[in-house]
């Protein structure tokens, strides 16, 4: 991995200094009150047992992703979950002890957290271990599974190629066997001749070794292919989508076609629904989110207008009984077809990720649309040979009446 540094005017804050205090520039007012199981730092207010990493990890970057530094307090309660191999776990029952042999550490969660600290910067060390740990845990086809030793799945190789991209790590170059993470990822997609599913990705082979349509899976896999992981700009404008295989399909002819399959799928109802035993369908607004990014990712925002229209309309209610995972998949469709996430449909939905949890450290002079990107072309390569991240010099600048503190922070530059 080849590590920068860099100082970005996206990155200053404005901040208090010498005890005094001024106010967040998007202050979104009282945070929640925080369940008694539920770590001040964390955002959302439900048991974290089992998404904590999963959900801070998200808040963090679509934070990033808006133009708002986060709460050094959630950074540090997501640092403090990495275990001693690198690996982060959901949610530790007491996270002021240190991992031991039972706890369960799993790839996505590492991965998303490797995204989210890249992100908001100044964490290199915890980022090189966690990459280190991924790549420990490389299964022998080239990909991951969601635990260390199961086999691998689309949606798993997928957010851990993008924890590799995002970190400027060639994929292609993370080999196991002489398998890479791509050829893992093709192994689930479809082919077009394919009367049902044509073009979609499988999660994983069933017990027959069939591959099934999975529109989760699919979503992923269109982003794993293009080498992008959870934020994106959207791609070139392209025509419509259709499947098609060659001889050798290649990744980008694999999203080509697993795009093909979400566009046909999302024709029926405008969304993406999900299955419940014994019932009827239910909008799935989670996954419509995640295939939005993708559709855009591949092929232009304009292949993702009609999803996203829904989601304008329909999503807010779905994301306020959800939690900061939610706000933060919205932020991130919002993102990738160039919507303004503070007027998704008539909500601010960075002010209502923010109110989940401990209050920001304020917001970059930046539109949000653009705040994440600018300055990003001012890098200079880090000469620690060990891809160390070093933080740059402050300076204590004086305004009238008000001092304020302009970091600049060490990110690196998304998909």
């Amino acid at each position: 991995m080849n590590v920068r540094r860099r100082s970005s005017a996206a990155a200053l804050a404005a901040i208090a200094v010498l005890g005094a205090a001024t106010a967040p520039a998007v202050a979104a007012g009282p945070s929640p009150s925080a369940s008694a199981s539920t770590p001040s730092g964390l955002y959302g207010t439900t048991d974290p047992q089992y998404d904590g990493v999963w959900r801070q990890s998200l808040a963090l970057l679509a934070q990033d992703t808006a133009g708002v530094v986060p709460s050094s307090k959630a950074v540090k309660w997501l640092t403090d979950q990495q275990c001693a191999n690198g690996a982060f776990a959901p949610f530790r029952a007491d996270p002021a002890k240190a991992c031991d042999a039972k706890t369960m550490v799993d790839s996505n969660n590492t991965a998303a957290a490797v995204q989210a600290l890249w992100a908001v910067g100044g964490h290199g060390d915890v980022v090189e271990d966690a990459l280190g740990w991924l790549k420990s845990v490389q299964n022998k086809d080239g990909g991951w599974g969601y635990s260390p030793g199961t086999p691998s799945d689309a949606n798993s190789t997928s957010v851990v190629i993008g924890a590799l991209t995002a970190t400027e790590t060639d994929p292609a170059k993370v080999v196991k066997d002489g398998k890479s993470p791509y050829d893992a990822l093709l192994t689930f997609a479809l082919p077009c001749a394919k009367d049902e599913g044509a073009g979609a990705f499988a999660f994983q082979p069933d017990k027959d070794g069939k591959l099934l349509p999975n529109a989760d899976a699919t979503a992923a896999g269109v982003l794993g292919a293009l080498g992008k992981g959870l934020v994106v700009r959207s791609g070139a404008t392209s025509g419509a989508a259709a499947c098609a295989d060659g001889d050798e399909p290649t990744r980008e002819q694999a999203a080509a076609n697993g795009s093909a399959y979400l566009t046909a799928t999302l024709a029926a109802k405008g969304h993406l629904v999900s299955a419940l035993g014994g019932s009827a369908d239910q909008p799935d607004y989670g996954n419509t989110a995640d295939a939005v990014v993708a559709l855009a990712a591949q092929g232009g925002a304009d292949r993702a207008a009609e999803p996203l229209a829904w989601l304008k309309k329909n999503a807010a209610t779905w994301a306020a009984e959800s939690g900061p995972a939610a706000y933060a998949q919205l932020i991130f469709a919002a993102h990738a077809t160039g919507t303004d996430p503070r007027d998704f449909g008539g909500t601010d939905l960075v002010e209502r990720l923010n109110a989940t949890g401990p209050a920001p450290q304020g917001a970059t002079a930046k539109d949000t649309a653009t705040a994440s990107d600018e300055g990003k072309d001012e890098k200079k390569d880090d000469d620690s040979p060990f891809g160390v991240w070093w933080f740059v010099g402050v300076c204590l600048v004086f305004g009238i009446g008000i001092g304020f503190l302009l970091s600049n922070r060490n990110r690196k530059q998304q998909p």
